[in-house]
């Protein structure tokens, strides 16, 4: 237990309120359970194809199974905390885990953000140096690269729930529906807006940083791609993008969507603020294996061929 807290009161626990005032819980409980379940099949499938078949053994796929690795473990930290509430109606969480699960779906979180970047710079490089691809992305040199954005975060991160952890909480009351960082500072019993300070930075510079840095490497495809006088070659180079615009568009709108609303003067209730954060959540998690799955032929015909050694012919 933090010294911090004796201050105040000896927090051991914090209940979880977000879901009280609502009439239809257990539906909503079923719904996030349901999208849970589907987020460790799609993610676990895909990584299962890519480690287990040697031809997909490349750094795009590599990345791909990072992403997946990342969005079991962003989707995990929230979505154990809401189903708990809502279908076993355990609504109390012990100071350890509640500070626990902020870390992880924060560096989850932040993961995600480098590792979509990460992704954006492979697309980049094999559409504008394809003949210097394999030299420039080699394999062992896409892990050192995603060990780094692992230890960045995990280093931010750590800064984070260490200010969270030396704030005096005087009532054990979450009026959010997991532990995410603003839930967490929000019941500190100190004014929360300097705790804001470390995460208005880290948000900054995924928006601001990272965002721009993916739209930067796309003008320099489209730069590219557009110069190409063969009318196919552009059909097929925009084809192989497609897939990760889309990736990126589910993880960034709904971020850019509450940035905006608060730009203009718009006051999220806390209802609100719940529904954006578990869209956030839940949606790119659930989305992402089933876009890579469905628009990656490689992907595609390797789990057709698992599933048809699966089909068992019935005996005559």
């Amino acid at each position: 237990m933090n010294p911090a807290n004796d201050t105040a009161l000896s927090v051991t626990q914090f209940t979880i309120t977000g879901f009280d005032h609502l009439s239809n819980q257990k539906l909503l409980g079923s719904l996030i359970l349901i999208t849970y379940i589907f987020v460790l099949l799609g993610s676990a499938t895909n990584m299962s194809i890519i480690v287990t078949s040697r031809h997909l053994h490349t750094p795009m796929y590599v990345l791909i199974c990072n992403l997946a690795v990342v969005d079991i473990m962003f989707t995990t930290s929230a979505s154990t905390t809401m189903i708990s509430v809502l279908l076993a109606e355990i609504k109390t969480i012990s100071y350890i885990s509640c500070i626990s699960r902020m870390y992880v779906y924060h560096l989850g979180d932040m993961t995600e953000c480098l590792a979509l970047s990460l992704m954006a710079v492979d697309r980049m490089v094999a559409i504008c140096l394809p003949l210097r691809y394999h030299s420039i992305l080699t394999v062992p040199r896409v892990f050192v690269l995603i060990a780094f954005t692992w230890l960045i975060g995990m280093i931010a991160m750590a800064a984070m729930t260490a200010t969270a952890d030396n704030l005096p909480y005087c009532q054990p009351i979450i009026r959010y529906v997991f532990c995410d960082y603003a839930a967490v500072v929000r019941a500190a019993c100190t004014d929360p807006e300097p705790s804001f300070l470390i995460s208005t930075i880290l948000g900054a510079w995924f928006l601001a940083g990272q965002f721009p840095f993916i739209l930067l490497t796309y003008v320099k495809i489209v730069h590219t791609v557009v110069r190409m006088p063969n009318k196919e070659s552009q059909a097929q180079m925009f084809k192989t993008c497609t897939t990760h615009v889309l990736v990126v568009a589910w993880y960034y709108t709904p971020k850019l969507i509450t940035i905006l609303l608060t730009r203009i003067g718009v006051v999220l209730t806390v209802t609100e603020r719940n529904a954006m954060v578990i869209v956030a959540t839940l949606i790119p998690s659930f989305l992402n294996p089933i876009i890579y799955c469905l628009r990656t032929r490689e992907i595609r015909t390797q789990l057709l061929k698992v599933l048809s050694k699966l089909h068992v012919t019935p005996v005559k």
